[in-house]
């Protein structure tokens, strides 16, 4: 008897996550439930902001519906982080470079 493992996510909206992000270290990625979560990151240039991200994935179909972006923030305030309002806009720009990722990953795979 063989047992498989199936995905319940689109593999290149997940490969196209974890490639967009791939510079932030990650803290879980549970490839079956599509839940990809960061730890927290820094620049270089602005090391009193961090922020992370968490994404989810649903559905086998790659499309704008089955990907979610969160994202949050924190300014660093007399050794304290303090976190800042989410920008949504940055949330879609972040979706929207996945989305991006994964139809090129999909155009690559025929």
């Amino acid at each position: 008897q063989q047992t498989s493992i199936t995905m319940n996510v689109n593999i290149f909206l997940w490969r196209g996550a974890l490639e967009t992000i791939d510079f932030m270290p990650l803290n879980s990625a549970d490839q079956i439930g599509g839940t990809i979560i960061t730890d927290w990151y820094s620049t270089p240039k602005n090391y009193n902001e961090r922020c992370k991200l968490n994404i989810f994935i649903s559905g086998k179909k790659l499309k704008a519906e089955n990907l979610k972006v969160t994202s949050f923030c924190q300014d660093l305030k007399n050794q304290i982080w303090i976190n800042k309002k989410t920008d949504k806009e940055n949330n879609i720009k972040i979706e929207n470079a996945i989305l991006n990722k994964a139809k090129k990953l999909r155009l690559q795979s025929n």
